[in-house]
């Protein structure tokens, strides 16, 4: 239980080959939730959510923006989902992921049993499955500045072709001697 909170820092990359759905294009922009289960009698999942800025008629986006969740115990997901932003009508889905933040969070309980070492070392690495939306293989790294990091091409479900690149950081507080 003694554990103080994290910050989480979502970095949304870039989308690649997402799908049209406007005349020629799309508009893209992404949601991105974080699920925290409320461990009471009464389960419940509350959500932290943000989104990106749009971007106008474009298949590929580079967006590089950095959103923030604070974590508390016990982690869920972190749920994705695009949309074509509409002017006129309700905004189209351009497909959803999802991304298990257990491994990324026990590599970092691996890291503080371990000590943290100077410069940038693997902690763990993370295989495409199929419970899974990554696209290939993620290595997560203690990077020089002592933040556990994640990045990450995951699959977009439900639609004909998409991908997304993230970079996660989990940011601890250090420990006070």
């Amino acid at each position: 239980m003694g554990e103080g909170l994290r910050l989480l820092k979502i970095t949304v990359v870039r989308g690649k080959t997402l799908v049209i759905r406007d005349f020629k294009s799309s508009d893209p922009y992404v949601v991105v939730k974080l699920g925290n289960q409320n461990v009471s009698m009464i389960h419940l999942t509350v959500y932290q959510t943000a989104k990106t800025r749009v971007i106008n008629s474009c298949l590929n986006p580079v967006w590089n923006e950095e959103l923030n969740f604070t974590l508390t115990e016990p982690l869920g997901f972190l749920n994705l989902e695009v949309f074509d932003k509409d002017v006129w009508k309700a905004d189209d889905k351009m497909g959803k992921s999802y991304l298990n933040l257990q491994p990324l969070v026990s590599a970092a309980r691996l890291r503080d049993i371990l000590g943290s070492s100077c410069g940038e070392t693997a902690l763990r690495k993370v295989m495409p499955e199929r419970d899974n939306c990554l696209v290939r293989e993620s290595i997560i790294k203690n990077n020089v500045n002592g933040e556990v990091v994640q990045n990450v091409w995951l699959r977009l479900d439900g639609v004909e072709s998409g991908e997304l690149e993230l970079t996660i950081k989990l940011i601890t507080p250090v420990a006070s001697s």
